[in-house]
């Protein structure tokens, strides 16, 4: 078999062929992470789990049920998802040991459609990266050049499916961490509605931010395991249901023709500092969707500037409040011989954590106390509408918004790493969806310098469907 070729699909149709079984394909892919070990993309693997889960589907085939929509498919987890009885650690030291007693809802409805836990991949501690440096447990290689950094928070699981170590993965998206690290590694990566699929289960960083999406090899992959992980969950109030999406779905049309869907182009997305030959590669997408019949149009969001601003206040704040439950009494680690219950919150916290947790928790710290709440947090909270506000606005006049993802390809390993500013700004075109809780797309756009450009699709509220069919004429008809 051939593991570049696979994707969902694919995967079912060599099952259904005979062409491989659902075991083969488990210990192939089990193989090839072995081998390549050196991009230190998975964390912790599921091998039995794994195989067991794939001799089920091969007894299925061989007595003729019908596949369900995963059955026999790969997947790899971010670490920061918890997948019953393995080691989920969220890139921590300090969660080095911590065992998840239970399956996040996304993962219970990946396993009931079939999908394969193939395990656990690396990513940016507690997701506070962009480049998967930040990881406790060391940083992942971009495969496609080793020298280069995948992106982050979701480096591991982007680089899991750009090296074909399994066929699809799961990441989170707070403020790009699934759409960053799929342009950078030449894949796609869908950040849906912030309320389309349940974070029950998934490690909280910014909980208003969160959101858990997936990276694949095709636009029609991302949507397949988007409409198998989504809906409303009990257990997590934040969660949508399908009559309350309907209703607000019902306020556009849904456009399946290219000449029927007017795409606007932000002018704020395209800004001086942008590597040239990305914004070239955009843009030439951009012209060749014009020629097939799209109508586009230059809009405006007058507040775009503002967004990093708003989200790295916004976010710092709520990891402060999310990460301190990390305090050597209630989970993970904790360290001996302290004198009181003050000091093991001290040396449980100091030694635990690396330097990008605690950076966040103490700017966030700063932006929630007394005195400058007001100045800070509230003022980003007041902007955050404005932002919201201007997408309301620019979708009554288009049906979806294109820009780039990133604004240069992936940098050095250490390029940016003592620079933290430097690091931030690789958000600047993706924090948006997350600060409008809008879903997002992004997808391969050609090359420059070598490395891969990813363009992204912005769509609004629950408009994953107009999102989906924009980036499949960019993916298949381009």
């Amino acid at each position: 078999m051939d593991l570049k070729k696979l994707t969902i699909k694919k995967t079912q149709e060599g099952l259904l062929s005979k062409e491989f079984s659902a075991v083969e394909l488990t210990k192939e892919c089990f193989k090839e992470i072995e081998k390549e070990k050196d991009l230190n993309a998975f964390l912790a693997l599921n091998k039995d789990g794994a195989l067991i889960q794939a001799e089920i589907i091969d007894k299925k085939i061989t007595s003729g049920e019908a596949l369900k929509k995963l059955d026999g498919v790969p997947i790899a987890i971010k670490d920061n998802i918890l997948v019953k009885d393995i080691i989920s650690t969220s890139g921590s030291k300090i969660l080095e040991n911590y065992v998840a007693p239970y399956d996040a809802t996304v993962i219970q409805k990946l396993k009931e459609s079939g999908a394969i836990i193939l395990g656990k991949t690396n990513m940016d501690e507690f997701a506070l990266g962009s480049s998967t440096e930040n990881s406790a447990f060391g940083p992942t290689k971009n495969s496609r050049n080793r020298e280069c950094v995948p992106g982050g928070s979701s480096g591991g699981s982007a680089v899991a499916v750009a090296a074909d170590l399994s066929v699809a993965a799961l990441g989170s998206d707070t403020g790009g961490s699934v759409r960053q690290p799929a342009s950078l590694c030449g894949v796609v990566g869908f950040k849906p509605t912030y309320g389309a699929v349940s974070r029950y289960g998934l490690m909280a960083m910014a909980s208003s931010l969160d959101q858990i999406g997936p990276i694949t090899k095709t636009v029609e992959d991302a949507e397949i395991i988007f409409n198998t992980i989504r809906g409303k969950d009990k257990l997590d109030s934040t969660s949508v249901d399908d009559e309350r999406v309907k209703i607000i779905t019902g306020k556009f049309s849904k456009k399946k023709n290219l000449k029927d869907i007017t795409i606007g182009i932000p002018k704020e997305y395209f800004i001086s500092g942008m590597d040239s030959e990305v914004e070239k590669n955009i843009k030439n997408k951009i012209s060749e969707l014009e020629k097939r019949g799209a109508k586009i149009k230059e809009v405006s969001l007058p507040h775009a500037d503002y967004a990093l601003a708003v989200y790295y206040i916004i976010m710092p704040a709520e990891v402060s409040a999310n990460l301190a439950r990390y305090d050597g009494i209630r989970y993970g680690a904790s360290e001996r011989g302290a004198k009181n219950l003050l000091e093991t919150y001290f040396k449980t916290r100091a030694k635990n954590f690396g330097d990008e947790p605690k950076r966040r928790i103490m700017l966030g710290t700063y932006v929630l106390s007394s005195g400058y709440y007001d100045a800070y947090y509230l003022q980003a909270q007041k902007m955050r509408t404005l932002i919201q506000e201007d997408f309301k606005k620019v979708f009554t006049e288009v049906d979806c918004l294109i820009t780039p993802t990133t604004p240069t390809t992936a940098f050095k390993i250490g390029e940016k790493v003592d620079d933290p500013l430097a690091m931030y700004l690789n958000d600047i075109f993706t924090v948006s969806a997350n600060v409008a809780g809008i879903p997002a797309i992004s997808l391969p756009c050609g090359e420059a310098h070598g490395l891969p450009v990813g363009i992204q699709v912005m769509g609004q509220w629950f408009g994953e469907e107009i999102v989906f069919e924009v980036a499949k004429e960019i993916e298949n008809k381009l």
